[in-house]
């Protein structure tokens, strides 16, 4: 192996991986805890988190989503990807730009933040 390569190769090793996005439970909320514990369900005073940083994983995670032509949001929750129901879409961005879900672990959708642009 060129050392060029070797370089790499161990480089990539010690480097952190990224955070998966394909919204499954638990994965990035620990990273987010701070604001994710702040949003509130849509027509509610109920959070859209009920996990915690430590211990329970935490119901709100990153994930990648597009909006369709007709203004409806697609996320991945789970690994699977699932329509947004309207009413649990959050008009707001969240801090990093990027899409994120809430919902518990039998697919219940308590929030949705849509990227921006789509994510």
């Amino acid at each position: 192996m060129p050392r060029q390569s070797l370089i790499v190769a161990l480089a990539a090793a010690f480097v952190s991986p990224a955070v998966a996005q394909d919204g499954t439970h638990g994965q990035g909320h620990a990273e987010h805890h701070d604001w994710y514990q702040k949003l509130k369900r849509p027509g509610s005073n109920a959070s859209c988190c009920s996990g915690t940083i430590n211990g329970v994983e935490g119901d709100c995670r990153p994930t990648r989503a597009y909006q369709k032509d007709d203004g409806t949001w697609v996320a991945l929750l789970d690994g699977r990807w699932v329509q947004v129901p309207p009413k649990v879409v959050l008009q707001e961005l969240a801090p990093d730009g990027r899409s994120h879900i809430c919902a518990n672990k039998t697919g219940s959708i308590f929030c949705f933040l849509g990227g921006s642009p789509k994510s």
